[in-house]
């Protein structure tokens, strides 16, 4: 059965399809020759209607054939309904670009067997095949239905998966993510397809100016954008927009209150960065 982690870290037990926290996103290509992103990634997201907690999770990987291998822990994390929580694994290469902000840099990896750490910052996801699990505890998960699983994804050619058949493959180019972001239906090739390119997402990494310098003044005041201008709070230098995948598109400075025109990009996400007061501030935004 899934869980549903509350506010409280409690813990209750409901049927499949009301898991809050999925797994939403996985990238597997990083680093590789012919990669987009630098390093393999895993997306958490809360596809409920409600603020949800893990506490004393983890996430499971294991190879295609065989038992779960390796796991990390996860800090207590609390989303509000589709908020994501984006997750760094290693890198095979030098090849693609950084992640921005992750949420969690993964810099331990312990063996399930119960040997020592794993010389490696983060899991080394297999490319094409493999199975990954999110985990209510460092219990080694045994299958898609066993107690402690939250969710549960294997994706290509895998001995285990949600539902009849496996997730997609993924490439270095592409990742594999839930189908138009919704709930999970215990069906891992119904509810994850291949998008054009990776869209990794973070919450709760962005730093407010009023954090910074003390003030009401906030780093973006429109973060919806409907008039194709971007409205800033305060003087911010290096101002930098990126696209969801990490793709560089307009450097420069503004001042306070001051707008940004942004007629010449199409609707959708975009990360914005800068720095204020000597610190660095992001913001995502949606151009409408």
């Amino acid at each position: 059965m899934k869980k549903i982690f509350t506010l409280a870290g409690l813990v209750s037990t409901f049927a499949f399809s009301n898991a809050q926290i999925v797994i939403n996103e996985i990238y597997t290509g990083g680093g590789l020759v012919g990669a987009v992103i630098a390093s393999d990634f895993i997306e958490l997201k809360n596809v409920g209607s409600s603020t949800a907690t893990l506490t004393g999770a983890t996430l499971q990987y294991g190879p295609s054939s065989g038992q779960f291998t390796q796991y990390h822990t996860l800090p207590s994390i609390s989303l509000g309904p589709g908020q994501t929580y984006l997750i760094q694994q290693a890198s095979e290469g030098q090849n693609g670009i950084n992640l921005l902000n992750p949420n969690l840099v993964v810099d331990l990896v312990l063996n399930l067997d119960g040997s020592g750490p794993v010389a490696t910052l983060g899991v080394q996801i297999g490319l094409t095949s493999g199975k990954i699990a999110l985990a209510t505890n460092n219990t080694r998960v045994t299958g898609p239905t066993a107690s402690n699983v939250i969710d549960f994804v294997g994706y290509g050619i895998v001995d285990q998966h949600e539902g009849a058949a496996a997730a997609p493959s993924p490439t270095v180019l592409n990742s594999i993510t839930r189908l138009n972001n919704a709930a999970d239906t215990n069906n891992n090739n119904v509810d994850f397809v291949i998008p054009l390119f990776p869209t990794p997402q973070s919450t709760g990494s962005t730093l407010a100016v009023g954090d910074v310098n003390g003030s009401r003044s906030v780093f973006i005041k429109n973060t919806l954008v409907k008039n194709n201008e971007i409205i800033f709070g305060s003087d911010v230098q290096d101002v930098k927009i990126y696209t969801m995948t990490g793709q560089l598109l307009k450097n420069t400075t503004v001042k306070a209150n001051a707008a940004l025109n942004i007629a010449d990009l199409p609707a959708g996400n975009y990360i914005v960065t800068g720095t204020v007061n000597n610190k660095k501030v992001s913001e995502r935004i949606l151009k409408n």
